[in-house]
């Protein structure tokens, strides 16, 4: 490969319309190197950017762009087997990558810090909340015990938990997602660094705290003049928070300039395909013939109630998931089930396909009362009605090759293993990819890969209904894209009905023909996807809509593409 320094093919003239003063955080013609084997030599290649005082620097990208790994050099943690081969590291003047280990350990954290994209793996679960906190100023032996204490307390306030105190004492899995995200935010900020690295902190959660998460970033950035590389691939977050955007491709950068140059005028076609691939969150009229048919599956006053906790003097705790919500479901159409996190939504899938059992109400399939099958008839049934989840990698059985994976449903109704495993190449070539991926494992396909694996999973079957729990909410947004126009091809092919649960508002816009709105286990509202996003009458609908970030910008984006 040609080691000369290459500038990046586009930079917009206002990418030099920056704050006053000179960068906290320079990086110089990095590049990185991969192991021998890997896909391609570098994956960052002579990588360049400034990040200011005060200034909040969103890098996007697809996965495998290299920008997670440019943000895991500057905080010092590549992985084993990944080096750094050229380029500087700068902050406030030093080169970071000619510090010793020891004065690195003590930069990481206090000058510079991280939010990391899934907080439930990045915090211990066996920790309490303020422990974990609290282990951060003792890492760098600062305050006394007491004096943590009562810091990890301050600052989780500062994130704006609901009930601090309470956090503090909880495990991370006693809290939602929103709220462990405060608290990976409450750790970065512990020891009051100059630089914040937030990697994809909103992915995974709904519309209104993936709101309340930009606006506590932004604000926090304001308050104490931090410089913010923010890592995304969602322009909706890069619209509603970014001061400079960096576009990276295959580990170089093809774009630079202010949000606005980059967003409303963008000037490589990478870029303009990722802007194009954003759902428009607009709803076309499905039209009339969904109602006009009998249901294929009717659900009439569905509840659901987990019980935790309870003891011998003490009676369990109890929470209604579900609250007798009622639908329909037209064969060939797709009915989105929207909401926040705890809305219900995925219980309620989770019912459908009987993985859990519905405390109350009746789930008709054709007339038969599904809800309360049990033995050999609850397992005939469930060939008419297939889930595709949210996270394909852990849904995926590691130790199996993906045709067998596929063609275990098959082979256990009877199917002789030889027509079932032909049958898994052919469903995997139907959903885009070779014949040839039955002889590999789940870990040797992108995550855009294993969620077409999933798809072709739940195939195999042959299948009446689709539940799609979160099925592309972990995606970047071409792959989402293609995920989204394969559902629909396969919906028309195999005249398949859809329940697509998300909590993304403009993913359901794009798919979804009706759209049910959840909340704490209700249905709130129902109606055509184009009158709930045109017309919405509950606010928490309307709350929901004004909560996806960017839209303005997006709006603009859309108009300008169009015309």
């Amino acid at each position: 490969m040609n080691a000369e320094p290459r500038e990046p093919a586009f930079f917009h003239p206002g990418a030099k319309n920056r704050p006053k003063g000179d960068p906290i955080v320079q990086i110089q013609k990095l590049s990185i190197a991969l192991p021998e084997g890997a896909d391609r030599v570098f994956a960052v290649d002579r990588v360049s950017f400034d990040i200011y005082p005060g200034e909040i620097v969103c890098v996007v990208g697809e996965s495998g762009s290299g920008k997670s790994m440019s943000a895991n050099a500057l905080m010092g943690l590549l992985p084993d087997m990944v080096r750094v081969a050229a380029g500087r590291i700068l902050l406030d003047g030093e080169d970071l990558l000619e510090m010793s280990s020891n004065a690195f350990y003590d930069i990481r954290g206090r000058r510079v810090a991280m939010i990391f994209q899934e907080p439930m793996t990045a915090l211990n679960p066996l920790m309490k909340v303020s422990a974990q906190i609290e282990e951060v100023f003792e890492a760098h032996n600062v305050l006394t015990p007491s004096q943590r204490k009562a810091r990890a307390l301050e600052l989780l306030t500062e994130v704006g938990l609901p009930d601090p105190q309470r956090a503090a004492q909880s495990y991370p899995f006693q809290l939602s997602g929103g709220q462990r995200q405060r608290v990976m935010i409450a750790m970065a900020l512990a020891l009051e660094p100059e630089v914040l690295i937030a990697d994809e902190p909103t992915t995974a959660l709904d519309v209104t705290t993936q709101a309340q998460i930009l606006d506590l970033i932004r604000n926090l950035q304001r308050t104490h003049n931090m410089a913010v590389m923010f890592i995304t691939h969602d322009f909706g977050v890069v619209a509603e928070i970014a001061d400079q955007v960096t576009v990276m491709q295959h580990g170089r950068i093809v774009e630079q300039g202010t949000a606005d140059e980059v967003l409303l005028s963008p000037q490589h076609s990478y870029t303009r395909k990722l802007i194009d691939a954003i759902p428009s969150g607009t709803a076309e009229d499905a039209g009339a013939a969904a109602g006009e048919q009998a249901p294929l599956l009717e659900v009439d006053k569905l509840s659901k109630i987990y019980r935790m906790g309870g003891g011998l003097f003490s009676k369990p705790r109890e929470v209604h998931a579900v609250k007798e919500v009622s639908f329909t479901l037209a064969r060939g159409e797709t009915l989105g089930i929207v909401g926040e996190s705890g809305s219900g939504k995925s219980s309620v899938g989770r019912c459908l396909v009987r993985l859990q059992d519905p405390d109350g109400g009746r789930v008709m399939l054709d007339g038969e009362n599904i809800a309360n099958l049990k033995g050999e008839a609850l397992r005939t049934m469930r060939k008419r009605i297939q889930m595709i989840f949210q996270d394909p990698y852990s849904s995926l059985n590691p130790r199996e090759k993906v045709g067998r994976i596929i063609a275990s449903g098959p082979i256990a109704f009877g199917e002789d293993t030889a027509t079932a495993l032909k049958e898994a190449a052919r469903l995997l070539e139907l959903v885009g990819l070779d014949a040839s991926a039955t002889e590999r494992f789940p870990h040797e396909f992108s995550g855009g890969q294993r969620q077409r694996i999933g798809i072709a999973r739940a195939l195999a079957l042959k299948p009446e209904i689709i539940v799609a729990d979160e099925a592309v909410s972990a995606l970047d947004v071409s792959i989402q894209a293609q995920v989204l126009e394969l559902l629909e091809e396969l919906k028309q092919t195999f005249n398949l009905s859809l329940v697509f649960i998300t909590h993304d508002l403009r993913v359901a816009a794009k798919i979804c023909d009706r759209v049910l709105v959840m909340q704490t286990g209700e249905a709130v509202e129902m109606g055509s996807a184009k009158t709930i996003f045109e017309n919405p009458q509950h606010p928490y609908t309307r709350n929901l809509i004004e909560a996806i970030p960017g839209r303005e910008k997006e709006a603009r984006m859309a108009e300008l593409a169009s015309a």
